[in-house]
């Protein structure tokens, strides 16, 4: 027996049969054994049970049109609503700065039409000869590197071989797999308007060198008068495994795909001020979803598992500092969100006994540690620390039942908010 869609047909006994081919190959879909160990995380990352839970939920309470003024739609508006607010925070942003996308090759082309359009709309004055000094004679410069995932390389080499950019692929080092900074700086010319490079590379797992580049970029920015340098960085690699913080980086851009950790085939763009601080330009248009910036109506579910994905995400570990050793017992965190402060948490969890800071100043009431805070850890994050220390009769078993119950109260918690 056998149920056929739009020239595929599956047949029971996990056999596929592809009217696509020309030789008409017959595709055996492999029975899963749970004996096997998975390890291709970079290529994608199954859904949390929690993620699943909130896209299940999603479609059956949120099926309402977003746009639409009652309560179904309201409903579907509300958690859309929540979600940009996770992931903004996720990164270090504002809600208002995220932009989602159906994934991450969308969110990468978003950017490169933008910078051509960008370059074309502050440049127009060049064609009748001025602006020489800024750079805005000739096309769009783009300078990317040549590790780059196809979703950049592809569309740059496109832009390209039509004659609407000119780009650069710097190079990486052959003894670090890095690129170097000076490369990319010294790959700039005067109508250079983006540089794009990823965070993360997905097959050697190099860290590129991101904040370092957009300090030099910025310094070269005050010295232009109309076409700044745009900065973009593709992190679908390194969120869910690094610290990723948009303001530390300096980007203006940064693409975030949520298959890389444990969320729904679905992304988003993260741009600093769209519109405003930084420019942004719809390659689709229609019912003015997004802001304009991306219309079509929402996929609410997939949204949501987004949002809910973030979880893992928002713990904030205030006690590691770069080239400093710290206590192998103890952990100062926060989790983040406006409801999660830490004395609240506490007092929600059903078998967590810790504390917020040190025991001598409890009476200090709920304010934040003056500890952190001098340590410089934001006010916001520091009142919502947990200071978890453990003893030489903790067990594993004990530690797991904790972060269970962190995650149960923190999903409480916000479920009540």
């Amino acid at each position: 027996m056998a149920n056929k869609f739009d020239g595929i047909t599956i047949v029971t006994g996990h056999t596929l049969y592809d009217e696509s081919l020309n030789d008409h190959t017959l595709h055996h879909l492999p029975d899963i054994n749970p004996e096997r160990i998975y390890m291709d995380y970079n290529a994608t990352t199954p859904l949390e049970p929690e993620v699943l839970q909130a896209v299940s939920t999603a479609l059956q309470d949120a099926w309402g049109n977003p746009s639409s003024n009652h309560i179904a739609g309201a409903t579907a508006k509300a958690i859309i609503y929540q979600s940009r607010q996770s992931v903004a925070r996720m990164v270090g942003g504002k809600a208002e700065d995220i932009i989602f996308t159906s994934g991450g090759t969308e969110a990468n082309n978003l950017v490169l039409h933008t910078a051509v359009e960008y370059f074309q709309k502050n440049c127009g004055a060049a064609e009748q000869g001025e602006g020489l000094q800024n750079g805005c004679r000739g096309l769009p410069h783009i300078i990317t590197s040549n590790i780059e995932h196809d979703s950049i390389q592809q569309v740059a080499s496109h832009l390209q071989k039509e004659g609407k950019a000119e780009v650069t692929f710097v190079p990486v080092s052959r003894v670090s797999g890095c690129i170097e900074v000076e490369d990319v700086i010294a790959a700039v010319r005067p109508n250079t308007c983006l540089i794009s490079v990823m965070l993360a590379n997905n097959e050697t797992g190099v860290i590129m060198p991101l904040q370092e580049i957009c300090q030099r970029v910025k310094f070269l920015n005050k010295q232009r008068e109309r076409l700044r340098i745009l900065l973009h960085t593709d992190a679908a690699q390194a969120l869910g495994k690094i610290p990723v913080d948009v303001q530390e980086l300096g980007v203006d851009y940064l693409t975030i795909v949520g298959h890389k950790f444990y969320a729904p085939r679905i992304g988003a763009l993260f741009v600093n001020g769209p519109g405003s601080r930084t420019p942004l330009y719809p390659m689709l248009f229609g019912g003015g979803q997004e802001r304009n910036f991306r219309p079509g109506t929402e996929n609410t579910p997939m949204i949501a598992g987004l949002g809910k994905s973030v979880f893992r995400d928002k713990i904030r570990f205030n006690n590691r500092f770069p080239g400093s050793d710290i206590l192998p017992n103890t952990i100062n965190m926060s989790i983040l969100g406006p409801t999660l402060q830490g004395w609240r948490v506490l007092s929600t969890c059903r078998r967590l006994l810790a504390s917020v800071g040190a025991a001598c100043h409890s009476a200090s009431g709920n304010r934040p540690s003056h500890i952190l805070l001098s340590c410089g850890v934001p006010t916001e994050v520091a009142a919502n620390a947990l200071r978890v220390s453990v003893g030489r009769g903790t067990t594993k078993a004990e530690v797991d039942a904790v972060v269970e119950d962190l995650r149960e109260t923190v999903q409480l918690l916000e479920e009540m908010n």
